[in-house]
């Protein structure tokens, strides 16, 4: 019998596969008495399960399925009818046209995060709607997770959903839900609870941004292993999506981020995505000082570093220029004197003249008196730095206002300085008293001429 003559309860004629994994099969069906399109999803027993456990697993699929039927959100897809066929039951649900997140993730890779936090902000408002009819869905993951044309995200597949204050129906060897989607806590063996969503979202989440699951290994038992005791690999594309990650994939249930906080750091994210246009604000007139804080500049440092250089580049130009000028000057630090000559006047007649009547002649050596003016000095040819050097060139003690240190005598210029003094001295006296020279003159030479005179 093909696909399409496959009729369920009477009503349900099944179509198409649409989706198939370890909880059931979902099939694309057609409501023959209302005339609508609707999901139909066979639930079978697992093979090992003896008699007496497939009745067990019979009134649980039964309660789960009334159990979501309590949920109305339109976030959730809805369940129509739950009924039992060919020995095992039926759900039949809300048929939303759609694809897939694991089907997206699977054909497009990761997405981004922005993305991934408007899925999961959606989601979480399913769970809140799930959660607060006391209804725990215990296998969400992105096969569960409907994407519509129109951007909706849809939870889906409460088939195994349970309601917190109901009695729980065991399995013996049979693990309720994806093991590397399992909650830490359910995995060791504790109940299901709101928490236990929260972690299946974070671990959705974490797939749908890094495109692999953080706790995905080779068999079941490793997979529920590295749930209960593995860190999940560093998050490499997650972005701002981390800190909401790390919150939602923590061990203790009890410090597990909460459905509140999550629904809040979602929704600042999207907004701190796509911030809205603003304008220019008018800032309110000030009435004190205006305090601008101060702050680091990084040129600060890059500015002191040439000031810096360039101090040592004056002190050290500087310092050779002044070495420069040192070496210039003469050895011994003390200017070369020059020497200064006299010569007799030519206006003045040196030569002998006989001396007028009545005077006794004058000795042959003329003394000249030397003037009174000092001589003309021949200053010694400066260089051409003499200048310079005389003008940077400090005041020595030396130094006197009426002189140059060109006109300073030399130490062996004193002694003529003092033996023409006393020429002049001597030259003085002898003009004093050749007066009297002469007067006794005539009384000296009588004797002589008389002596004379007798001989002759």
């Amino acid at each position: 019998m093909s696909e399409s003559a496959v009729m369920v309860g009477g009503r349900y004629r099944l179509l198409r596969t649409i989706g198939k994994g370890g909880m059931g099969t979902v099939w694309h069906a057609h409501d023959e008495v209302l005339g609508r399109d609707v999901a139909v999803k066979e639930v079978p027993p697992p093979p090992e399960l003896t008699g007496a456990e497939r009745e067990d697993f019979a009134v649980r699929t039964f309660r789960e399925a009334r159990a979501a039927g309590r949920v109305a959100h339109p976030g959730v897809a809805t369940v129509y009818d739950v009924l039992e066929e060919r020995g095992h039951p039926w759900i039949v649900m809300q048929l939303v046209r759609s694809r897939t997140l694991g089907e997206l993730l699977r054909d497009e890779g990761p997405m981004t995060p922005l993305r991934a936090a408007d899925i999961g902000l959606q989601l979480l408002e399913a769970l809140r709607a799930a959660h607060a009819a006391g209804v725990l869905h215990r296998d969400v993951k992105p096969d569960n997770v409907l994407l519509t044309e129109d951007g909706r995200a849809v939870l889906t597949d409460f088939g195994i959903a349970t309601t917190e204050d109901e009695a729980p129906v065991t399995r013996t060897g049979v693990l309720v839900g994806t093991p590397a989607f399992v909650a830490p806590e359910r995995a060791a063996g504790g109940r299901a609870r709101p928490a236990s969503d929260l972690w299946a979202l974070g671990v959705t989440l974490y797939l749908a941004v890094e495109g692999h699951s953080p706790f995905q290994r080779d068999n079941a038992l490793a997979t529920l292993g590295a749930v209960m005791h593995a860190e999940p690999a560093p998050l490499a594309r997650a972005g701002v999506l981390a800190p909401v990650l790390h919150g939602l994939l923590r061990k203790d249930p009890a410090e597990r981020m909460t459905l509140e906080e999550t629904e809040r750091r979602l929704a600042g994210i999207l907004a701190g995505g796509s911030p809205e246009q603003t304008g220019p604000v008018p800032l309110p007139a000030r009435t004190g000082p205006v305090v601008v804080p101060r702050r680091r500049s990084r040129v600060l440092p890059v500015a002191a570093i040439a000031g810096g250089a360039l101090l040592v580049g004056i002190v050290t130009g500087g310092a050779a220029w002044w070495s420069k000028q040192g070496r210039e000057q003469p050895r011994g630090g003390r200017p070369v004197p020059a020497v200064a000559t006299t010569s007799a006047p030519a206006d003045r007649d040196t030569t002998t003249k006989p001396p007028p009547a009545g005077e006794s002649p004058r000795s042959d050596t003329e003394v000249v008196t030397p003037r009174s003016t000092p001589p003309p000095a021949r200053t010694q040819p400066r260089t051409p730095d003499t200048g310079e050097r005389t003008q940077n060139r400090r005041p020595r003690p030396d130094d006197t206002p009426a002189r140059t240190r060109d006109e300073t005598p030399r130490k062996d210029e004193t002694p003529r300085q003092d033996e023409t003094a006393r020429k002049d001295e001597t030259a003085r006296k002898d003009e004093t008293d050749r007066p009297q020279r002469q007067s006794e003159s005539p009384s000296e030479e009588t004797p002589g001429q008389i002596e004379g005179s007798d001989g002759g």
